[in-house]
């Protein structure tokens, strides 16, 4: 059975906008990789020595915000356990690694 021309003419291209707008969707909001000091330079280097104090408190919105600040960390990555991570070093980034219980357990720079 053919296909209707109105159909081709209406549905395909939605579905084809729609299958690119779902594709952008997907995309990692992260700045594009490169060299970490160059990064570091443009977001701002992390000190997790700033943020120690975090180990052991709760990994609400609060707390991870102070963190992001007093840090002064580009990007903040926050880790639960089991979560399967990259293993590139960015020096612009802070691990946050949160426990089970939703408490932060280690802070990191990378």
């Amino acid at each position: 059975m053919a296909t209707p021309v109105s159909f081709r003419k209406t549905v395909l291209p939605f579905a084809a906008a729609a299958s690119a707008a779902l594709a952008a969707a997907c995309s990692s909001l992260q700045p594009a990789p490169g060299k970490p000091d160059a990064n570091a330079a443009a977001a701002g280097a992390c000190h997790a020595d700033a943020v120690a104090w975090a180990v052991g408190q709760p990994a609400d919105q609060t707390v991870m915000a102070r963190v992001w600040r007093e840090s002064r960390a580009g990007l903040v990555r926050p880790i639960s356990p089991g979560q399967a991570v990259t293993r590139d070093h960015r020096a612009d980034r802070l691990n946050v690694e949160i426990g089970a219980d939703n408490r932060i357990t280690r802070v990191s720079c990378g």
